[in-house]
């Protein structure tokens, strides 16, 4: 699933692959409305201007004004392969995309991972999650034989 997601003062929006279809060559026109929309909507400036002319130069390549975009068609690329060492900082952008906001198993958040573009071995997220719970980053719990992490414990009432 992808995501844009544009901010501008205290104004943010944010659209998602399923609201509706962003390929490579309109990527930049959608980025492009939607800074608009969010300058038009705000006193605060949008980082960037653009002004549509249909000349023959070729466009600017706007989302490499944008602060860590990353584009990744899930259902045309095979998904990238990370090792141990970036697993860490993976996890934490699924955390800030709230993704731990309720209780997640190891198998759940491989398959995130994968959404995002990203291949890791269970094993290796398994370690990663056991050691950022360990360091209080996410909570771990237990239910059934099962171990689950997220941003806040879970409550069970026995």
């Amino acid at each position: 699933m992808a995501k844009i997601r544009l901010k501008s003062g205290g104004n943010e929006i944010e659209i998602e692959s399923k609201d509706f279809y962003v390929d490579n060559q309109s990527v930049d026109e959608v980025v492009v409305n939607l800074s608009r929309f969010v300058r038009e909507n705000t006193a605060a400036p949008v980082e960037y201007e653009h002004t549509t002319d249909h000349t023959t130069e070729p466009s600017p390549n706007y989302l490499s004004s944008l602060e860590d975009a990353e584009i990744h068609e899930p259902e045309f690329t095979p998904p990238i392969s990370i090792d141990i060492s970036q697993i860490r900082s993976k996890i934490h952008i699924l955390a800030r995309d709230s993704f731990f906001e309720k209780p997640r198993t190891v198998s759940e958040v491989v398959a995130q991972l994968r959404e995002y573009g990203w291949a890791a071995r269970p094993l290796d997220v398994s370690k990663v999650l056991v050691n950022m719970a360990f360091n209080k980053e996410l909570h771990k719990d237990s239910l059934k034989n099962r171990s689950y992490y997220s941003a806040v414990p879970i409550i069970q009432f026995r």
